[in-house]
């Protein structure tokens, strides 16, 4: 008992790094701009103007739900494009396969700032720029879907062959086998895809001031550098509030997901 005293009261002290941040964050965006850097951990004043402020500054509701579609449509999109390529990787035999996986890995290697002028030149001719596809279609086909597809093509190799015969006995074919066997198998792994994804895609800051110019089609990270005072000067209260706002949904899908999270990292090195 006195063991575990001592180990819960050894993760509290560790976790304060990591609580204080947005515990200050939150009680600061609920203080008036007089008291943002005094510190202290509970308002003197609780102000809820900042958050009214929030909508009125910038059309937060049209960015809120433009970050939030586009991390679930990149979500889906990913988990569906690394799932079927990661089983093929894993589960189909030809020529030069493993130099092909080599390859496909080497994207993970490459900046992104490398990449983005000649991207911006091909969506700029296709007319796609100040939409909302850029951000979709590169990262389902760029280096988050190669973490993506690493992971899942780790998972599916320690699944048992003896699942995939008797699939075939019962007349499945591959992608039988795949969407109804390994598929359902792969929770775990997709759980830590998910939240891979979706926190990539939310947090994306540099694509977005490349391909996107007007309010209307921001996304939360470019649209809280927008909340400034009539001098170019952050207001800090209501970019805290934003902020708070902005952490909301990356904290409901880790805690729907973070079961799932540790599973599949736990069997993402099992086998190689």
């Amino acid at each position: 008992m006195r063991l575990k005293l001592v180990l819960y009261a050894v993760l509290c002290v560790l976790c304060v790094p990591f609580v204080f941040p947005t515990w200050w964050m939150i009680t600061t965006s609920m203080k008036p701009i007089s008291e943002v850097f005094d510190f202290s951990l509970i308002p003197q004043v609780w102000d809820l103007s900042s958050y009214a402020r929030v909508f009125e500054m910038q059309p937060f509701g049209q960015q809120y739900l433009n970050s939030l579609y586009i991390a679930v449509v990149v979500t889906i999109g990913t988990m569906a494009v690394a799932a079927m390529a990661g089983y093929a990787f894993a589960r189909i035999r030809f020529p030069g396969q493993n130099v092909l996986f080599v390859v496909v890995l080497v994207g993970l290697l490459i900046p992104s700032e490398v990449t983005i002028v000649p991207l911006f030149q091909m969506f700029n001719r296709l007319g796609l720029i100040n939409t909302h596809w850029p951000l979709i279609v590169v990262p389902i086909l760029g280096a988050p879907s190669v973490l993506a597809t690493f992971i899942m093509r780790q998972f599916f190799l320690t699944l048992p062959g003896e699942l995939e015969e008797a699939a075939r006995v019962d007349g499945l074919g591959r992608f039988g086998t795949f969407y109804r066997v390994a598929l359902p198998l792969a929770r775990p792994a997709l759980g830590a895809v998910a939240i891979f994804t979706f926190l990539h895609s939310w947090n994306l800051y540099l694509e977005p001031i490349v391909y996107l110019s007007t309010p209307d089609m921001f996304t939360l990270p470019q649209a809280l550098t927008q909340f400034v005072d009539a001098y170019g000067g952050p207001l800090w209260n209501v970019q805290l509030a934003a902020a708070s706002m902005t952490a909301v949904p990356i904290l409901v899908v880790f805690v729907l997901a973070q079961r799932h999270f540790i599973e599949g990292l736990a069997h993402t090195g099992l086998k190689g």
